[in-house]
């Protein structure tokens, strides 16, 4: 645990808290038509006292629209990575339990999916339901669905080469309760882990979706349309992109930071 105290560690869970705190009050401090309020007199306005972090094309305040946008990005992020966990727990725990046939159906299926690139699949889904917030979500989630299902199948194949588990079976216990009791509770560590760095990555492909025209659509804040509508004015205005672009970065690497000081202390064999 020595490693998940140090400072990078500590300050990447300031800032996840942060922008937490801000996804979740937001609402209560900032009115949803702030983030859409236009002022055509005050359009592209750089950073100042009246305008924190500047105005866009339209003249509406970015630091609201940023922080709006966390807001968004980060429940967009969650949803999808909480279906993905809903829907691949259960592929991989029962293809890896099971095996035989079931695995190979299972298994064959999660690699048909795994052998297109995630974003690449969530851009197809994407194109096929049609660019809304609904649809975004369905799109991040089912893409990442494969990979998580395929780490979980190889846990529960660690698992239940346990001792533990073959004295349990050899007991007579069902195999729901093997599952429910011996099972996901040991499986959890990597799971947490993985989906740590999934939000990373989900935030990473809505803000790809979005910027594309494929994810949230106008007037919402999100950080990926906030870059794709400043690209024609970034030789007069570039903090317009930078804004949004840097909250990109900063979360993702503060999620990257965290996802890999979890999996130093959830490994048992990081702690040999």
């Amino acid at each position: 645990m020595r490693g998940f105290l140090s400072g990078k560690t500590v300050m990447a869970v300031l800032v996840i808290s942060v922008i937490l705190a801000t996804a979740i009050l937001a609402p209560m401090f900032i009115p949803e038509q702030a983030s859409t309020q236009m002022n055509m007199r005050a359009r592209l306005l750089p950073p100042s006292s009246d305008y924190l972090l500047g105005t866009d094309h339209l003249g509406r305040d970015l630091f609201y629209r940023v922080i709006l946008g966390a807001r968004l990005s980060m429940m967009i992020a969650v949803t999808a990575v909480l279906m993905s966990i809903l829907i691949g727990l259960p592929i991989g725990v029962i293809s890896g339990y099971f095996g035989g046939h079931v695995d190979n159906v299972l298994m064959r299926l999660v690699d048909t999916f795994l052998s297109f690139p995630v974003l690449l699949l969530a851009l197809t889904i994407s194109a096929v339901l049609g660019p809304s917030l609904q649809n975004t979500i369905i799109a991040i989630g089912i893409a990442f669905t494969p990979f998580l299902a395929r780490i979980i199948r190889g846990e529960v194949l660690r698992v239940a080469e346990m001792p533990y588990v073959e004295a349990a079976r050899a007991s007579g216990t069902t195999d729901l309760f093997m599952i429910l009791r011996h099972v996901l509770p040991n499986i959890l560590p990597p799971v947490i882990v993985q989906s740590t760095i999934s939000l990373a990555f989900a935030i990473l492909a809505e803000a790809g979706l979005s910027f594309l025209g494929l994810g949230t659509q106008p007037p919402q804040a999100s950080w990926g349309l906030m870059i794709q509508t400043s690209r024609d004015y970034l030789d007069v205005a570039p903090w317009t992109a930078l804004v949004p672009g840097a909250a990109i970065g900063i979360t993702v690497l503060a999620l990257n930071i965290l996802g890999d000081a979890l999996r130093d202390a959830l490994d048992p064999r990081a702690r040999r």
